[in-house]
């Protein structure tokens, strides 16, 4: 019995490309080291910005906000209004 893609005189095992394969799962597993240090490295900016008096909280709500489009950020708070003063509030 063979051993399945451990063969090297054969770069096709199973109809697989074995090198295209590797390559493939270190260019997922390189960019995957790459998200946790950019992780790491986006909680240190909010450490910072904590100890330096801003609230977090609301830095994450404008982050999200200036990914939206101007019109559905104007919808929204169209929409957030008129519930609030449905509200009472």
């Amino acid at each position: 019995m063979s051993e399945l893609g451990h063969n090297s005189n054969n770069p096709a095992v199973g109809g697989i490309a074995a090198d295209r394969l590797r390559a493939i799962i270190d260019r997922v597993e390189r960019l995957e080291e790459e998200r946790k240090a950019l992780s790491g490295d986006i909680k240190d900016i909010f450490t910072e910005a904590k100890s330096a008096g801003f609230d977090v909280k609301v830095l994450r709500q404008i982050i999200r906000i200036r990914k939206q489009e101007p019109a559905e950020v104007e919808e929204q708070e169209n929409l957030l209004d008129i519930y609030r003063r449905a509200l009472g509030m």
